[in-house]
């Protein structure tokens, strides 16, 4: 099923974005955003900018590779490639003139030929921004409702009636699970069968690709009709879903699923697993080779590490099974659902666990966003198991020292594969 973005792998792009593109070597182009121009000849309000996050409220992923940006030495942030300091001033008395020249334009043009002087409320507002329709509410009925068969784990059948579908947004469970219940926030495997009941077409599920769709309920990254009718259901249970464009791709719709913006669609969902935030993964532990670190089990706390006495850095990544999973194997390319604890080799001093957060880490296997041999090492083993990664420098951070890991460390690794899936990438 599709994310929000326009595509899969675009859910980091705000609204289908593009980013700016590479700055031209010999010029620099300064451009005013017309809402600031606006704002200040009193046209409307400017939006408000949103608040950065402070430097340490931002939890730092020792896994990953993605780094905060840089301090220059005077203290300032950098300047984004392709704009020198003398640019930035230059741009600053440019959007300063072009501001007051935007004053001068309006106070021109003002439609009062009696008074001279501006009235404080005498400006004219802004137009009010059209919204989209909110998500109906869920109901478990309509007037008329597609059948459905098969059984759950399997591509359902889906029989449309001939009626047109009337708008109601329904999430009906057509058999109930007996797992654990789907609560906000927690991290769900779901598969899916799908259908447009405007055009009688059929829509690409889950079950065609082989894999389920991973996703947060009520986490905001896919369309309602999956990421809300999850929630309160129970692992093991296979819903029916008639989402009107309101709880679908809205008045966009999706033209890559052959999708109109009035376009009614039905799902049949059935939900494979799901785990909490602080999830870790259960059965029975054992102990790692005598040339790997100890590592005592905590529950749902950080583990701890102990290094081999005198032991020599390794230059190859290693790996032992501490719990054996029960699920498929892990491939390169899909989302990975963990939790893990990172330590340094040479005194089993942790730096980063995803247990102290209580928050479950997400990423894509083999797209670069997490450290060499964490790619290496997670793709392959099986959903369920803990795995021991011992990472040598040179698949890790290299020459590169960051907070409580020195530069040319060999890195511990503890980590709990809880799931997999489409999606989920962070």
């Amino acid at each position: 099923m599709s994310e929000k973005a326009s595509s899969p792998g675009e859910a980091g792009t705000a609204n289908g974005a593009v980013g700016p593109g590479a700055a031209s070597p010999d010029r620099e182009s300064i451009v005013v955003p017309p809402a600031i121009l606006a704002q200040q000849a009193g046209w409307g309000q400017a939006p408000a900018a949103p608040a950065a996050p402070k430097e340490d409220e931002q939890p730092q992923v020792f896994a990953s590779t993605k780094r905060r940006q840089e301090i220059s030495e005077a203290g300032y942030n950098e300047n984004p490639p392709g704009v020198g300091r003398l640019g930035v001033i230059l741009g600053t008395v440019l959007a300063l003139l072009l501001i007051g020249s935007g004053i001068t334009l309006y106070l021109a043009n003002k439609p009062d030929s009696k008074n001279t002087a501006a009235k404080p409320d005498s400006a004219p507002t802004a137009s009010p921004t059209p919204t989209e329709a909110p998500v109906p509410p869920i109901k478990d009925t309509a007037k008329v409702l597609p059948t459905v068969t098969g059984e759950f784990g399997k591509k359902a059948a889906i029989e449309l009636p001939k009626e047109a579908a009337d708008g109601t947004f329904v999430v009906k469970e057509l058999i109930p699970g007996t797992g654990a219940k789907v609560d906000k926030s927690n991290w769900v495997t779901a598969d899916f069968t799908a259908m447009n009941w405007s055009t009688g077409k059929e829509i690409q599920g889950s079950y065609e690709g082989g894999k389920p769709q991973l996703f947060q309920a009520d986490g905001g990254q896919l369309i309602p009709a999956l990421d809300a009718a999850v929630t309160g259901h129970k692992v093991g249970s296979r819903l029916l879903v008639v989402a009107p464009p309101a709880a679908a791709f809205r008045d966009q719709g999706s033209q890559g699923m052959g999708v109109g913006p009035t376009d009614n669609l039905v799902f049949v969902i059935d939900i494979r697993n799901a785990n909490a935030q602080d999830a870790v993964v259960g059965g029975d532990v054992v102990a790692p080779p005598s040339d790997f670190p100890k590592v005592k089990d905590n529950g749902k706390k950080a583990a701890e590490i102990t290094p081999v006495p005198g032991a020599a850095d390794p230059t190859e990544l290693k790996s032992a099974v501490l719990i054996q999973g029960k699920g498929r194997k892990v491939e390169t390319g899909e989302g990975v659902l963990v939790q893990y604890t990172g330590a340094l080799f040479k005194d089993g001093k942790k730096f980063d666990s995803s247990l102290d957060r209580g928050q479950a880490f997400t990423f894509v296997t083999g797209g670069g966003n997490v450290i060499e041999g964490w790619d290496k090492g997670i793709v392959g083993q099986t959903i369920g198991s803990r795995v021991e990664l011992v990472i040598p420098a040179a698949l890790a951070y290299k020459d590169q020292a960051k907070e409580g890991i020195p530069a040319n460390s060999t890195l511990v690794f503890v980590v709990d594969i809880l799931d997999a899936g489409v999606g989920g990438g962070s």
